[in-house]
């Protein structure tokens, strides 16, 4: 959280109470498609996967990995239904408070008021970088930025039929480009 923002021994002890130390299996759930969300995480250690379902297929749109903030955060906002689901890829262990509870610091302290300022920012920040890679890259050029990017934990650690789902692609074509890049 500290990467957010300073908070002093005072700020820390309005949220403390809060904390809960969960360890979830892989493939159990953290937060499912039409149920209302309102847990925010922080991974400890594992992975997670982010995903929207439709007409029975599964679009995968982020990973979260160790020191990533977790939550279908407008289900948070908005107190509806989750759209996402997000899956644990392996044994896990995150953090978690309520929202209801953050929330309410925003009301009492300006350096919570910043926090969630600076999360919203955070958020709005990955959901336009995948939105415009979705829509002005090719699948390679998609695979090639997480070769070239910060993003190559993604490469080492899930599974690739998650990756070319996230791509937007089969794992057939993925396999293709990556001999493609491969070769070159």
């Amino acid at each position: 959280m500290e990467q957010f923002v300073a908070l002093t021994d005072g700020d820390w002890g309005l949220l403390e109470p809060h904390l809960t130390v969960s360890v979830i299996k892989k493939h159990e759930l953290f937060a499912q498609e039409g149920l209302v969300s309102g847990e925010v995480g922080f991974v400890i250690e594992g992975m997670f996967r982010q995903f929207y379902t439709k007409d029975g297929d599964e679009r995968t749109t982020y990973f979260y990995f160790e020191y990533h903030f977790l939550s279908a955060y407008i289900s948070c906002l908005t107190g509806k239904p989750s759209l996402v689901t997000i899956e644990a890829l392996s044994d896990s262990t995150y953090i978690s408070f309520p929202y209801t509870v953050l929330h309410g610091l925003f009301e009492q302290h300006m350096v919570w008021q910043k926090f969630g300022r600076l999360i919203a920012e955070y958020l709005t920040i990955g959901l336009e970088e995948r939105m415009a890679s979705l829509l002005l890259l090719s699948p390679e050029e998609r695979y090639l930025h997480l070769l070239e990017g910060t993003k190559k934990k993604i490469l080492e650690r899930v599974p690739q039929h998650y990756i070319a789902n996230c791509l937007g692609i089969t794992p057939v074509s993925m396999s293709r480009i990556r001999n493609r890049i491969l070769r070159k």
